[in-house]
Formats: C-alpha cells, sequence, structure tokens
C-alpha cells in the first residue's frame, strides 16, 4: 500500500495534477507491483515561498516547476526495481507533462508491514 504525496508549485491545472498521480499510480502497477485500486495520494500545492530547494544538486539544475515525490511503502524492493521504478516516473513525466527531468525529485520511505491500517484500527497486513 503506498501512499504518495506530491507536493509542487501554486498554479499547475487540475489536470495537470491528476496526470501526474495517474503517471506514478501507473508505474507502480507497472513496475513495482502494486495491486489495482491500491491507490492513495495527496496532492499539494504551495506558494513560492513555502518550497525551500537549492538551484542545483548532483548535476540536477532545479526551477519553480519542481516536483516532489514521496511515497510510503513495504519495505523489500530490490535497488534495480526501484531505479527501474524512478526511471520510468521521470520518463512519464516528461514525455506526457513536458517537464524537465531535472524537476522530478523522488523519495522512498520504506516501512514494515505492522505499519499499516486500512481503517477499522486493523493492522491488515499483519492480521
Amino acid at each position: 500500500m503506498p501512499f504518495v504525496r506530491i507536493d509542487l508549485m501554486r498554479g499547475k491545472s487540475a489536470e495537470y495534477r491528476k496526470a501526474l498521480g495517474e503517471i506514478i499510480y501507473q508505474a507502480m502497477i507497472d513496475i513495482i507491483n502494486v495491486p489495482k485500486d491500491d491507490k492513495f495520494q495527496i496532492i499539494t500545492e504551495h506558494a513560492p515561498e513555502e518550497l525551500n530547494f537549492p538551484a542545483s544538486y548532483l548535476d540536477s539544475h532545479y526551477s519553480q516547476d519542481i516536483v516532489f515525490i514521496q511515497i510510503t511503502l513495504n519495505a523489500g524492493r530490490s535497488i534495480e526495481l526501484k531505479k527501474a521504478f524512478y526511471k520510468r516516473i521521470v520518463d512519464d513525466i516528461q514525455a506526457k507533462l513536458k517537464a524537465r527531468p531535472d524537476d522530478v525529485v523522488i523519495n522512498l520511505v520504506e516501512v514494515a508491514k505492522e505499519n499499516w491500517s486500512f481503517g477499522f484500527g486493523i493492522a491488515q497486513y499483519v492480521a
């Protein structure tokens, strides 16, 4: 059950934000084996002064179109799978939304299965 947080600068259309979420969701299904309908996303827009980031870092040069993607998910996927996942997201965002590859920052937060409850106060993955 990945939980996706997407943060970006205010001003993108609702269609852009929806497409961004769909790109990430489809990559999760296709690359990291997330089941259909396992889609929990929060997309938040921010005023320019609410996002602090450098002009560049590790050969990436950022613009005001930067997108921060943080995905909390169960631990256990290989490094190769993660690399393919990052690439798929960036490639699709570039192709479908015309975003610069530099402007896509992705962070995975891996947790143990007992750290999830999908309702009713039950840890469904460990019950």
